[in-house]
């Protein structure tokens, strides 16, 4: 049985390397598993971070209203640093499809 396996496998890698279009393929394939994993989880932070912004800044506008100008600046700044996580899994995402 492990010799039929094996002599399976040794086929299956002959039949690869000697066809550059399903060899490029597979490269394509990783690819796009690679990015789309990469902007998923890139995004996923973010939106949970910025989430969380919002909420702590809402609940202090209800407790104090009278800063409600400088706390609506603080939370605009926070999540932008927080959104450059997300713009950074965009980057890396584009370099995998595109240049690597």
């Amino acid at each position: 049985m492990e010799k039929e396996l094996l002599d399976f496998f040794a086929e299956l890698e002959k039949f690869i390397q000697s066809t550059p279009k399903f060899t490029e393929s597979l490269v394509w394939l990783g690819r796009f598993l690679g990015a789309g994993i990469c902007i998923g989880a890139g995004a996923l932070g973010p939106a949970i971070g910025a989430g969380h912004v919002g909420d702590g800044t809402m609940e202090a506008m209800a407790r104090q209203p009278e800063l409600v100008g400088t706390m609506t600046i603080r939370m605009l700044l926070a999540q932008a640093v927080c959104g450059t996580t997300g713009l950074y899994s965009l980057l890396i995402t584009l370099l995998i499809l595109f240049a690597i």
